[in-house]
């Protein structure tokens, strides 16, 4: 393996030829994202894109879930300590960008789970398979949130805006088969037959035409870069006031306590 990848901790690596499987890997967490993932988030897409020996990305995650979104303790700490979040909006820009950046197709395998941050990642990527009885969904206002960090970018772009503003305003969850049914992802399969279906894709990809694969990718997120641009920031600042409000210490509280949420308002 490359040594630009000896340094991830929370991400591991494979190749099958010239497809490169990535992995988010905190199996007991469900993939949930604490501060040294987030980091390394922010430096694989970029590394990714450097790699010499892949023309296929594929994005998965390790054991029952692909990711579950902020770990809890570590959104604890951004409310304490507001540098931490601050730290965590740069990181942010450099995940979605560098995602949208990198040349070679990405596709998701969704073997679990797959929520707010890892929701993003999922419906950032370029093809996006599921298996059968997998969730989905960004569940930022669910504790509080606002969905700044890519699900009011991308969202609105695969669904439409009601769609979109039905789950993001609510925090709900929807199973793959209706994911896939309102064009959120491309294919649903039954979970033994995802291996098949997403390494038989990519196989076909990375027996094509490289340069014209890669460049047909590049034309058509030129759109998506434009829009992201045009709104991250700003979903990032509105986050980030969020982050210091009371209502999501509530959220944070009450998912803790395994409670529901009372909201104020503040």
């Amino acid at each position: 393996m490359s040594s630009a990848f000896d340094a991830y901790r929370h991400i591991k690596f494979s190749r099958r030829g010239r497809i490169l499987t990535v992995s988010l890997d905190r199996p007991d967490a469900y993939n949930a994202v604490n501060g040294e993932m987030h980091r390394e988030l922010a430096n694989l897409f970029h590394d990714v894109n450097k790699d010499p020996e892949s023309d296929v990305i594929v994005l998965t995650g390790s054991g029952r879930a692909f990711c579950a979104g902020g770990d809890l303790k570590w959104l604890q700490a951004a409310i304490d300590e507001p540098s931490i979040f601050e730290e965590m909006t740069r990181e942010a820009k450099r995940i979605l960008f560098g995602q949208l950046e990198v040349e070679k197709p990405i596709i998701a395998r969704l073997n679990g789970a797959a929520t707010g941050l890892g929701a993003s990642l999922a419906l950032l990527s370029d093809v996006i398979f599921a298996a059968e009885g997998t969730v989905i969904g960004d569940p930022h206002v669910s504790v509080g949130l606002v969905a700044g960090d890519g699900g009011a970018i991308i969202w609105p772009q695969l669904v439409g805006f009601a769609r979109a503003k039905q789950y993001l305003l609510t925090g709900d969850l929807l199973d793959a088969k209706e994911a896939e049914r309102i064009g959120l992802i491309n294919r649903v399969v039954p979970a033994d037959e995802l291996d098949e279906a997403v390494y038989g894709f990519a196989e076909r990809l990375a027996a094509g035409a490289s340069k014209a694969i890669r460049w047909t990718k590049i034309t058509t997120n030129l759109t998506l870069k434009a829009i992201a641009h045009q709104i991250f920031d700003t979903g990032l600042a509105y986050e980030a006031l969020s982050n210091l409000s009371a209502d999501h210490q509530e959220g944070i509280d009450a998912f803790r306590e395994r409670r529901k949420p009372v909201y104020r308002g503040r």
